[in-house]
């Protein structure tokens, strides 16, 4: 079932074609990974689809509905959550508070936590920390944690308005391999368990190859390929892009070593 079709995606920036007619589709259930170079488009992309761009033409559909240009709160509240590039929690905060805020804003209970609010939702709570592996931590502050488990938080905190959609903006950034794959293969769990579709974006390669259902590709704002992870990894424009036969996209040598790695994996 297709969950959210993406068509003629336009964005220009004083004239720059930002994101330019880029069109796809996530399923229910799938991980798909939106990747490319630096400067490809991939954020004005996410952004647009999150409501904090509007776009210059286009359609984002959720389950048939255009939700382009809506609020990012009102799609929020819609079934789509997001994590961030910078895991973004309260250091001032529990675990558990955290967590709590996140299922207040989504019953627009926001200002009741200054009433008597620490046992609200609490169970609820507890629930979505057990799934990423952080009930235990519930009551350490955010400001104590570890990145890694600051990532898992954010997971649960996303996880907190029953998401249809997920939105991952490089999920893994700053985390070592052991923990990236860890936290990819729990939401490629969830995603399949929830019906929960899944589009994320990401340097790391061996996660792209490891985990992504299908890859789209973008470069200077067009989509130039879309498929499973052999079909992209094979595709010649792709390769040009990552591999530096093409100076006009300045390849980065770190990105054409996680390829190369991809492919060896």
């Amino acid at each position: 079932m297709t969950l959210l079709s993406i068509e003629h995606l336009t964005k220009a920036f004083d004239g720059v074609q930002a994101v330019d007619a880029v069109s796809f589709d996530l399923e229910a259930g799938q991980l798909l990974a939106l990747i490319g170079p630096n400067g490809a488009g991939k954020s004005t992309c996410f952004n647009m689809i999150n409501g904090q761009l509007k776009p210059s033409s286009g359609a984002i559909r959720l389950n048939g509905r255009d939700i382009a240009g809506m609020r990012p709160r009102d799609i929020w509240r819609l079934g789509v959550g997001r994590t961030f590039q910078i895991a973004a929690t309260f250091n001032s905060m529990t675990v558990l508070e955290n967590v709590q805020m996140a299922l207040l804003s989504h019953e627009r209970r926001v200002f009741s936590f200054f009433g008597r609010v620490a046992s609200w939702k609490q169970d609820e709570a507890l629930a979505l920390l057990d799934l990423v592996g952080m009930a235990a931590h519930a009551q350490r502050s955010c400001a104590v944690l570890a990145y890694g488990d600051v990532k898992r938080v954010e997971l649960a905190i996303a996880l907190a308005n029953s998401p249809k959609l997920l939105l991952m903006d490089e999920p893994t950034a700053g985390m070592a391999p052991q923990e990236r794959n860890a936290l990819m293969a729990l939401t490629a769990q969830l995603a399949k368990e929830r019906d929960i579709g899944v589009l994320f974006t990401e340097h790391s390669m061996d996660v792209v190859f490891s985990h992504a259902d299908k890859l789209i590709v973008l470069a200077r704002g067009k989509l130039i390929a879309q498929g499973d992870a052999d079909t992209v990894r094979r595709d010649p424009r792709v390769r040009e892009v990552y591999l530096g036969t093409g100076a006009s996209f300045a390849p980065r040598a770190v990105l054409s070593a996680d390829l190369s790695a991809g492919e060896s994996a």
